[in-house]
């Protein structure tokens, strides 16, 4: 299976918010079913419409050995954009990765989005508590 024809999985504002942080939470499952969270570098790779996870040591790493046995993850990005009144923002990435290689030849984890929860980004108007969440599928075509 493929993404859907571009411009991709993720709306402009989303990528934008992608773009700008600095650090996502990665959740695997290790062989025996426990859940791993790991905080981790990230960028968008608008090429394949993919999160593409990096890091020192990344294809020795127990989150990246956790994808041999089960490619279920789950991805998230978020922050507080104000305190007060209290604003939260947060992408969820939910879908399956693979073990990847980046150019220079280290390992990567790259996550392909099968449904996408976007929380806070695009609207600044709306009173926080009255927020809700921008749930979604993504769609995916047969090669």
């Amino acid at each position: 299976m493929r993404l859907m024809s571009f411009p991709g999985p993720f709306k402009r504002y989303e990528i934008d918010y992608l773009n700008s942080a600095d650090l996502g939470r990665l959740a695997t499952i290790s062989p025996d079913g426990t859940l791993q969270n790991s905080p981790v570098g990230f960028s968008y790779n608008e090429a394949l419409g993919t999160i593409d996870v990096v890091g020192y040591n990344m294809a020795k790493s127990r989150k990246f050995r956790n994808l041999a046995t089960n490619n279920t993850v789950a991805f998230v990005v978020d922050d507080i954009a104000s305190r007060n009144p209290w604003r939260v923002r947060c992408l969820e990435i939910r879908g399956t990765a693979e073990q990847a290689e980046a150019p220079d030849g280290a390992g990567l984890i790259r996550i392909t989005p099968k449904r996408i929860i976007s929380f806070g980004i695009d609207d600044t108007d709306t009173e926080p508590h009255d927020l809700v969440p921008y749930s979604r599928d993504v769609p995916t075509t047969a090669d």
